[in-house]
């Protein structure tokens, strides 16, 4: 039985576990709190700093494989894991790329995948040297995660907004749809999910529900999937990719941003789709066919998100009420505290219908809400 490590015990490590149980492999997670998400499901869980070389090196010598579920791992550690013969998934010569704005954005430009126009600015004073660029979004290098680290910038005056370290200051794009697909490979074959319509929470700059498939004609759906497998093939990796791009009004297609690991944007395919992204991840590791990964039934998704003016011992209000809508299916991600804009779970809807979908999102956001005992 193989041995198969995960970097993060967050909620993306709890839904691999889940995913997990369905094949023969001996699991480790390893993340620096016991109570985490992920901590009860594995076989064995270690307390350990994702982001200390010794930590990850210690853990993963013994495994298999390793995966992750977050960026901001010990490249290092991973590289020298992967010289000595386990394997990674995503290999850290993607991860190193895609963990950093300024290398993720260059690496678009030499592949020649379209991404909106930037430049890199090493400290404040350096945006107001662009000023054909605004207004902009400004993106710090390292660090950035669920919408932190991400500004708008709507003029050079209006630069002390931005990020006093390396960062990337890209030309703002006029959306008119923001898009994610799915690309698995297991290194030599590509399986491509439909592709998803993405709907930010305007304040939060976080996924507030989305539906897939996305409404797009099909030779826009055609240059969307180019776009995508062209990125995952330039990476050269194994693994799942998450490739964020925006339709604009003029139906060009950008490339935002690429996450290399199960995503919150394939959620739905837990219930909607005959190989879930989680599913798809443990094929690819264990040596499995990629999975089929056509719509069952089409889906839409919503976050459940910490309101925004409480924190504490989360508290699900209207969950009862939920748990009785048909083709709902409900998903907790076993945190016990909540905080504004904390992701503590999801809801995933089914429904031939797209009107459906949306008006089952929207009667979902305003009956469930997660709140706790201190009011901010």
């Amino acid at each position: 039985m193989q041995k198969v490590g995960i970097l993060g015990g967050g909620q993306l490590g709890r839904m691999l576990l889940q995913a997990a149980a369905n094949y023969p492999v001996e699991t480790f997670v390893m993340e620096n709190d016991n109570e985490c998400p992920a901590a009860h499901l594995c076989h064995h869980f270690i307390n350990g700093d994702i982001k200390n070389f010794d930590d990850v090196y210690n853990f993963g010598k013994e495994l298999d494989a390793i995966t992750i579920e977050i960026e901001s791992v010990n490249e290092e550690a991973l590289q020298k894991l992967e010289n000595e013969g386990v394997k990674i998934y995503p290999r850290p010569s993607a991860l190193s790329i895609i963990k950093n704005k300024i290398l993720q954005k260059e690496f678009y430009r030499e592949n020649d995948i379209p991404t909106a126009e930037f430049a890199v600015t090493k400290n404040l004073n350096d945006i107001t040297n662009y000023p054909g660029l605004f207004p902009a979004i400004h993106k710090i290098a390292v660090g950035g995660y669920d919408g932190r680290g991400v500004i708008s910038i709507k003029n050079k005056e209006d630069f002390v907004t931005g990020f006093d370290e390396p960062a990337v200051l890209e030309r703002k794009v006029n959306i008119d749809k923001e898009i994610a697909i799915i690309v698995a490979t297991d290194g030599s074959e590509m399986a491509v999910y439909p592709p998803v319509e993405m709907i930010f929470h305007p304040l939060l700059n976080l996924l507030d529900y989305q539906v897939s498939p996305a409404d797009i004609d099909e030779q826009t759906l055609w240059k969307l999937e180019a776009i995508a497998t062209k990125v995952v093939k330039h990476l050269n990796s194994p693994g799942i990719f998450a490739v964020e791009m925006f339709i604009d009004k003029e139906n060009n297609v950008w490339v935002n941003e690429t996450a290399p690991r199960v995503h919150n944007s394939g959620h739905h395919t837990i219930e909607a789709n005959y190989s879930s992204q989680f599913d798809m991840l443990w094929r690819i590791m264990l040596g499995y066919p990629l999975g089929n990964t056509k719509h069952i039934l089409p889906a839409a998704i919503v976050n459940i998100l910490g309101e925004e003016n409480s924190m504490g011992a989360a508290n699900y209000l209207g969950l009862e009420h939920v748990l009785r809508m048909e083709n709902v299916f409900v998903h907790i991600y076993g945190k016990t505290q909540t905080r504004p804009g904390r992701k503590m779970g999801h809801v995933t809807i089914l429904s031939k219908e797209r009107q459906e979908l949306i008006h089952t999102a929207h009667k979902i956001k305003q009956n469930l809400k997660v709140i706790g005992l201190k009011n901010l």
